[in-house]
């Protein structure tokens, strides 16, 4: 059964969002005091309005309040925003992401109860800096706030030498949990601790996020 999401601003940020909603399947139901903005989107939405999501009448009538999440995509009022997440929270809306400005919105926002609060262009520029600091990671996934899977290249000092050898659960506090033979190939859960990494192998590894990644950013795997 696909979700339904709510979209409360279709800004680039509210947009983009309900874009992808919609092409993994998801139903949306979108907002913006703009009608042009609703109009561009009309192929990729459920039911769109044009309006004002600070109105709770408004969002009563169309319905909001059975959507499983919402996202208060604009970010540039604060007093908007936070009476959109009032407003869902009154109509009993399980899950509400908001965006934010800055530090001082963020800080309000999760006072008031939003559940995930989010600044793009900060977490986009982190997301660039840290992408430009690596030496040996490919990609890296977080399963919550202190815990990644990772996919790295060894560095050449590990070429030759194994698992066992390298001792790396206790060196850099990683589990190695697959391996790949070469990039894009096939991902190994099953293989040989004892058996030398090859030149163009990848390792799949889960750690401590930040702990991993400052050692590969300062080049100290070794």
């Amino acid at each position: 059964m696909s979700k339904l999401i709510g979209i409360l601003g279709l800004g680039i940020f509210g947009s983009t969002i309900a874009k992808t909603l919609s092409e993994y399947g998801s139903d949306v139901i979108a907002i913006d005091k703009a009608e042009e903005n609703v109009n561009r989107i009309e192929a990729f939405i459920t039911k769109g309005i044009v309006g004002d999501f600070t109105d709770l009448e408004l969002l009563q009538s169309i319905g909001l309040e059975d959507c499983d999440a919402v996202v208060i995509a604009t970010g540039t009022s604060l007093e908007a925003t936070s009476l959109g997440v009032l407003n869902c929270k009154k109509l009993g809306i399980k899950y509400i992401i908001a965006k934010a400005k800055n530090k001082s919105y963020r800080e309000i926002l999760e006072e008031i109860g939003t559940d995930m609060v989010v600044q793009p262009e900060k977490e986009a520029g982190t997301r660039v800096a840290k992408n430009l600091l690596r030496t040996n990671i490919e990609d890296i996934v977080r399963l919550d706030d202190s815990t990644s899977v990772v996919e790295f290249y060894p560095p050449q000092r590990w070429i030759g030498k194994s698992l066992i050898q390298l001792d790396l659960r206790k060196k850099y506090d990683i589990n190695i949990i697959g391996m790949r033979r070469s990039r894009g190939g096939k991902l190994l859960v099953s293989f040989d601790p004892k058996e030398p990494i090859e030149k163009d192998s990848v390792l799949v590894g889960i750690t401590e996020s930040d702990t991993f990644e400052q050692i590969d950013f300062l080049n100290q795997l070794n």
